[in-house]
């Protein structure tokens, strides 16, 4: 981002597309053919089947309904409706898996949280993290919903895969998220979903087991004999399930824990229970939260505070490390009792180590018992202590990230930090681990930073979105820039604290110039100047400068963005920033190019290169060096030109910066037109638009501007049969290494 104080690029991962090796080679630079790309593991994230009985006519419905939807070529859409615990998502688990040999194209999945804390997911997250499953890099994933769905179903349209929508709130949430082509796409929601039958769904409503098939699932759970020793204590036993899949189970796990207790005993508790707890049905779900209060009972005291504990986490899933920072180093074991009794679910596919949900019953359930039993004071204690854990690990990321960047002051609880594995896998560099686990622990990051200043932390709201700062412009996730840091920003304002305050108005208004908030962001900038001044900060102020002149380049007032540029370019080094003096120096040079003020344009980026070197600044090195290799085609200066353009092409290359490498083709193609090389010129201008698509910026000015200088070069429709005079010649050829002439 132009004139930040922190390193970002516009584009971060590895370029998905052609191939550049750039060097001082005569005649141009070297392309190889868009195949050279990485290949991309298909994504298979459906969790795993569990046992159902009794569900053989809803299974056999659903594939009749795929059936007739693939005789008709139309892709399948299935919803299926229940009570909490009735299995909705085991139904769809046992069709959806027998479907994987003959949908060889993945299986996707997601968690869209009708029950969740922090409210339904948010179908433009979840279509981008499809997007990245099915190989988009994360900087390409484009920021407004629209796109990512048109995306989407591109790429799904020619794809045979399965998706599971599980516990949806309403059928608009599911709309953006259904795949285009012959795909499958199953849903669950506790509510009934008739719109979706305008969509073509089959809606499928699950009644609670049988009181046979309800004894079925007691003794494949129990497995030992005793259901068939005391049939009529297990349809008792059932009974007060009420056939609900997930009480059975809850409740089988409790008497498999006690092999030499009978049923009897276990009938007779859970009808006390059930009485105890009928004042808090929902649905009938009381059924579920009887079998809960139950084997609740009968954990250990240390696995019951814990799961006391983590009923108060914010988020959908949690990691063990969350579970060590509540309760220390009984937590492992506490775990494994947590799962035994069915109360804690395995996150299928988590990367990153073990990873748990709870069932929306169960933590609604887990946070009742904190609620009774936690005094207020413990429970905001635990909450503290994620919030304190998530906030040092985030740092601990953005520290791998951009080490030595200036942040804001945190304060945390040593006691309450595990260290969460950071750690590269699978020829991942640091900073790409660091980045990944980010964007995983997102939903759980920003479910703090909504309830900070509810807890009466509010140094959370600001300190968590300060430290998220690497991960916001990298991966291009601008919904949630935007929301943290106007929460953060009430939260300091609240506080009474300038400094952060001045942070999230300077770093969430760069947010506002990446989405195209010019105005507002600023109007941001001029606050946060505002309040420098008043502080007596100059070296905040002159940032200021630097960022406002950015806004107002953004709004076409160059003269006046420049001036901005001058002043930021002579104060900041002044207050002893250089690297951000040379940013100014850089933007100078980037309006007189824009203005046809070559010399100027070449004086000021080759002064900003030297200095972003020597700072270690590689990458806004090699931008600066790529504008000086335009100015200098300008000014007729073309061995030069030649020369800086091709270094700049192969450093932003191996920078994984798109969007910046599309400029520099861009000043190649104008090269190119100089030495009257029109065939030439015309590849590069096609390599530039492809990249420009890639970064999502294919409606930029940049873009446009190729756009039209590639359609004024291309030549007159060639005669049948006449020879191609512009055909290029055996050196030509070879520069291009297989670059297929007819665009990329």
């Amino acid at each position: 981002m132009r004139g930040h104080e922190h390193s970002s690029n516009d584009l971060s991962g590895t370029v998905h597309g052609f191939v550049v090796q750039a060097g001082n080679v005569h005649g141009g630079i070297h392309v190889a053919g868009a195949d050279a790309r990485e290949e991309v593991p298909l994504p298979w994230q459906l969790p795993p089947s569990v046992r159902i009985t009794d569900r053989t006519d809803e299974l056999r419905a659903l594939e009749a309904h795929r059936c007739r939807a693939a005789e008709g070529g139309h892709s399948t859409l299935a919803a299926v409706s229940g009570l909490g615990g009735v299995g909705k998502t085991a139904v769809a688990l046992a069709w959806l898996h027998t479907l994987r040999p003959h949908f060889p194209g993945g299986q996707l999945y997601a968690d869209l949280g009708a029950q969740a804390p922090g409210g339904p997911a948010d179908p433009g997250e979840v279509v981008g993290r499809f997007l990245r499953a099915l190989g988009v890099p994360t900087g390409q994933v484009p920021p407004a919903l629209g796109e990512r769905v048109a995306l989407y179903r591109s790429l799904t349209a020619d794809r045979r895969l399965v998706v599971l929508l599980d516990d949806a709130a309403t059928a608009a949430q599911v709309r953006p998220l259904l795949p285009a082509g012959r795909c499958v796409t199953a849903v669950t929601s506790r509510r009934r979903m008739p719109g979706l039958s305008l969509d073509g769904g089959h809606v499928i409503h699950l009644e609670p087991l049988s009181t046979e098939a309800a004894v079925e699932l007691l003794d494949a759970t129990l497995a030992d004999g005793r259901v068939a020793a005391q049939p009529e204590e297990a349809r008792a036993l059932v009974v007060l399930c009420a056939g609900l899949p997930l009480a059975v189970r809850i409740a089988g796990a409790r008497l498999a824990a006690r092999p030499r207790q009978g049923i009897t005993t276990m009938v007779r508790a859970l009808s006390e229970e059930h009485e105890r707890l009928k004042a808090l049905a929902i649905e009938g779900d009381y059924d579920v939260r009887a079998a809960l209060g139950l084997s609740y009972q009968g954990l250990p005291p240390t696995a019951a505070r814990l799961y006391r504990l983590l009923g108060l986490h914010p988020g959908r899933e949690f990691g063990a490390p969350v579970a060590r920072a509540l309760l220390g180093g009984d937590a492992v074991e506490a775990l494994d009792a947590l799962h035994d009794a069915n109360l804690l679910v395995d996150v299928a596919g988590a990367s990153g180590g073990e990873r748990y949900r709870f069932h929306d019953l169960v933590r609604l359930h887990a946070a009742a018992q904190a609620a009774q039993e936690e005094s207020g004071d413990e429970r905001a204690a635990a909450l503290l202590r994620i919030g304190h854990h998530y906030l040092a690990n985030t740092g601990r990321a953005e520290e791998i990230i951009e080490p030595g960047r200036s942040s804001l002051e945190r304060a945390f609880e040593p006691e309450s930090v595990v260290e969460e594995d950071l750690d590269p896998v699978g020829g991942q560099t640091e900073a790409e681990a660091a980045l990944n686990w980010l964007e995983r622990e997102l939903p759980n990051l920003m479910a703090v930073v909504r309830l900070a200043r509810p807890m009466g932390a509010p140094e959370l709201a600001w300190g968590l979105t300060d430290a998220l700062w690497p991960l916001f412009p990298r991966r291009k996730l601008y919904g949630e820039w935007h929301e943290a840091h106007r929460e953060g920003l009430l939260a300091a304002e609240e506080a009474g604290n300038e400094e952060a305050a001045c942070r999230m108005l300077t770093s969430g208004a760069l947010g506002k110039l990446a989405t195209g908030d010019h105005a507002e962001g600023l109007a941001m900038f001029e606050r946060a100047a505002a309040s420098f001044l008043e502080r007596g900060d100059a070296l905040g102020h002159a940032r200021t400068l630097n960022y406002q002149g950015l806004a107002h380049q953004r709004l076409g007032q160059q003269d006046h963005a420049a001036e901005l540029f001058a002043r930021a370019a002579a104060e900041l080094p002044a207050c002893g920033d250089l690297r951000a003096g040379a940013l100014a120096r850089f933007n100078l040079a980037d309006v007189a190019l824009a203005q046809g003020r070559y010399g100027d344009a070449v004086v000021n980026a080759e002064a900003a290169r030297l200095t972003l070197e020597a700072a270690g600044d590689t990458y806004n090195a090699a931008r600066a060096a790529g504008l000086t290799g335009r100015a200098c085609v300008g000014l007729g200066r073309l061995d030069r030109a030649e020369s800086e353009l091709s270094a700049a092409l192969s450093a932003l290359r191996a920078e994984g910066a798109g969007f910046e490498a599309a400029h520099v083709l861009g000043g190649l193609a104008r090269l190119s037109e100089r030495r009257g090389q029109p065939w030439q010129a015309r590849q590069y201008y096609r390599k530039a638009l492809s990249l420009y698509s890639s970064a999502s910026r294919s409606q930029s000015a940049a873009a446009e501007e190729v756009r039209a200088r590639l359609s004024a070069l291309e030549p007159p429709e060639a005669v049948p049969g006449a020879p191609d005079l512009e055909a290029p010649g055996p050196a030509a050829a070879e520069d291009l290494q297989g670059g297929d002439a007819s665009g990329p």
